[in-house]
């Protein structure tokens, strides 16, 4: 066997192909971009579940799925119109302007589908699922027209 079998000069950066290279450098911005973006994610379900009259987690923790169901909702109609920022977004600041306005616009709609949809927000704090699937409808529904928004 000869030592030139053993030849990992091919790995070299002037030697990889212009798709690995590329990789290389874009994986690393990838990874911060999705990170600031699970971050404001999980920042808006924060400020949504301090927002709120009743506490989804403790709910959730005791039991309540008509709870876990409109929590669920809430994360999913945060993530839709952040994917979205995400998606539009060339850089970290961008992502922080357009993610942060969508966290502001998305909280003040959940917050006005719970108004207009009395009463629903205290049928799922006693646990009516029904109620719950009726809320995340309205919820999403306004996630994806957010969403559809910013990708103009």
């Amino acid at each position: 066997m000869t030592t030139d079998s053993f030849n990992l000069d091919f790995l070299s950066p002037e030697i990889l192909r212009p798709e690995i290279q590329a990789f290389a450098e874009g994986f690393p911005t990838t990874l911060a971009h999705a990170g600031l973006t699970l971050l404001l994610l999980f920042l808006g379900a924060f400020i949504y579940s301090v927002l709120t009259p009743y506490k989804e987690i403790h709910q959730i923790r005791e039991g309540n799925s008509a709870a876990a169901v409109a929590y669920g909702g809430v994360i999913i109609g945060l993530a839709v119109p952040l994917a979205a920022s995400l998606a539009a977004a060339t850089s970290w600041r961008e992502i922080l302007l357009w993610g942060g306005a969508t966290i502001v616009l998305q909280l003040f709609v959940f917050r006005l589908v719970d108004f207009l949809l009395a009463g629903l927000p205290n049928r799922i704090n006693e646990g009516e699922t029904s109620a719950a699937v009726l809320l995340v409808a309205a919820k999403l529904a306004a996630a994806l027209v957010l969403a559809a928004a910013i990708s103009l």
